[in-house]
């Protein structure tokens, strides 16, 4: 498996990618499927912005995919990014989102941020499982933030500090 760049022809994997987990998880909280022109819009926005989308790619096919951006839109916060990971369904459960998240956690660790975030679905043990495992904590479980599926979802929000070893602290 090598994990690298996107492409702009890697977009519409992507983008089933997505759109699988829109469908079927609480991974993502978007209702209806995004279409390609709508992720080729994002690609273009990250692209512009230059912002990382990193794809894991075995024999060829993208596997899964991972990218990151800022948390919020308000200067003080410019330290601080939000990623996402979205691994294939029949590629789950094989190291694919584990890869990525290292990989993403790395370049926000070279480009000099300090803290990166994740929201993952409380009903998500596997992948809130998964952050921990990478120096992730779990700071903050919003209640009943999201619907989907007919029921309430809670968010937990999970932080890792990038310089943790600059400020003596531990991240586990």
């Amino acid at each position: 498996m090598v994990v690298r760049p996107a492409r702009r022809n890697d977009v519409a994997m992507i983008t089933e990618i997505y759109n699988d987990a829109v469908l079927h998880s609480t991974a993502s909280w978007d209702l209806e499927p995004v279409s390609l022109q709508d992720r080729l819009d994002w690609f273009g926005m990250k692209m512009a912005e230059q912002w990382p989308v990193l794809v894991a790619e075995e024999n060829g096919e993208v596997a899964g995919w991972g990218s990151f951006g800022p948390f919020r839109d308000r200067p003080g916060y410019r330290h601080t990014v939000e990623h996402s990971v979205y691994v294939r369904k029949d590629q789950q459960r094989r190291g694919i989102g584990s890869t990525l998240i290292s990989a993403l956690v790395s370049e926000a660790q070279r480009r000099g941020f300090h803290t990166m975030l994740g929201g993952v679905s409380a009903d998500n043990a596997a992948g809130i499982a998964l952050h921990k495992t990478h120096g992730f904590v779990a700071v903050a479980r919003l209640p009943e933030v999201g619907r989907k599926f007919d029921r309430w979802l809670d968010l937990v929000l999970l932080q890792r500090l990038l310089d943790e070893d600059q400020h003596g602290r531990d991240p586990a």
